[in-house]
């Protein structure tokens, strides 16, 4: 098998993962990298309408343990049920922003998330592997 065949295999929702970054480089090519993370996630939202893509808005997800208050984790999007999308707007990602990103995917069992900065001159979406989950 190709080298990138193999890594092909491994990559999650190839598809649907692909699709939604060219997205987010519509989106960035769009608005520049001088917006909100709210202008982004409105940008966003329109491009997932038009292209017929499934998604939730900053819908809170369910309790994880016994005592945990509501509306603890909210992400910015869910994808067809299946990706979890975290809209940023800052100079750097730092440590905080994929500890939070990990407890979205652990929190709703979720398998990939994505964290994209706005602010950067390139964008370079960072996919989050939740390692808990074995199969899809």
């Amino acid at each position: 098998m190709h080298a990138n065949a193999a890594n092909m295999n491994k990559v999650i929702y190839p598809e649907l993962s692909y699709q939604v970054t060219g997205l987010l480089f519509k989106v960035h090519n769009e608005l520049g990298r001088y917006r909100n993370e709210k202008q982004y996630a409105d940008c966003l939202e329109e491009v997932l309408k038009e292209n017929k893509i499934f998604y939730k808005r900053e819908k809170a997800l369910k309790r994880s343990f016994t005592g945990e208050k509501n509306n603890r984790n909210i992400p910015d999007f869910i994808i067809e049920d299946k990706i979890i999308i975290d809209a940023k707007a800052k100079r750097l990602i730092t440590k905080d922003d994929y500890f939070q990103m990990k407890r979205y995917l652990v929190s709703c069992g979720k398998k990939l998330g994505i964290i994209v900065n706005f602010r950067q001159k390139y964008l370079t979406p960072r996919r989050v592997i939740n390692s808990e989950i074995k199969n899809l």
